[in-house]
């Protein structure tokens, strides 16, 4: 991955190329955050679409309080839970949005359902409360520090040190008794 500052320079130096330096190296990662949280490759896509809209209408925004993934990983997590939240409001309860998930994770073509244990330990990230889940995929897989995560969901380290170890513990148990 390039150096953010270059990216940074590039942008104020030429708008267009440097947005797309920063999709060539943000729009991977992203999308594989947003497709852990919402599942669906097609709502990742739309997700995806709408978090590089966002950056690019604000890019000039950026005040450089925190480094430009952290910023853009929160524009995600944000459009992340418009999506969810929207689908709240339809009068759908938080355990019928993981039994869709879920449902998703299982109907999905990106799947590999020979490898049983995998599609179990997704199954389990999926059962997790939103705010667990949301640390977990962070910490587990994009690797962020929890500072960094901190400053994503607006939230303390202790907290989330707490919400990752109880994510761990309740993945654990899910894969062992069912």
């Amino acid at each position: 991955m390039i150096n953010e500052n270059k990216i940074r320079e590039a942008c104020a130096s030429n708008r267009d190329k440097g947005f797309k330096l920063l999709m060539d190296n943000f729009q991977e990662p992203i999308y594989y955050y947003i497709r852990r949280i919402v599942v669906s490759h097609e709502d990742a896509e739309d997700i995806l679409q709408e978090v590089f809209i966002r950056v690019f209408r604000y890019l000039d925004h950026f005040r450089n309080e925190s480094s430009l993934s952290t910023w853009i990983y929160k524009i995600a997590t944000n459009e992340c839970l418009r999506f969810l939240n929207a689908r709240k409001e339809g009068v759908i309860s938080a355990e019928e949005i993981q039994e869709e998930l879920i449902g998703k994770l299982k109907a999905s073509d990106y799947v590999d359902y020979e490898n049983e244990l995998a599609v179990k330990f997704q199954e389990a990230i999926l059962s997790l409360p939103e705010k667990q889940r949301l640390v977990f995929n962070l910490r587990y897989y994009d690797e962020l520090e929890y500072e960094e995560i901190a400053r994503i969901l607006g939230s303390k380290v202790e907290t989330l040190k707490v919400n990752y170890h109880y994510a761990k513990d309740k993945i654990k148990e899910y894969i062992i008794n069912r």
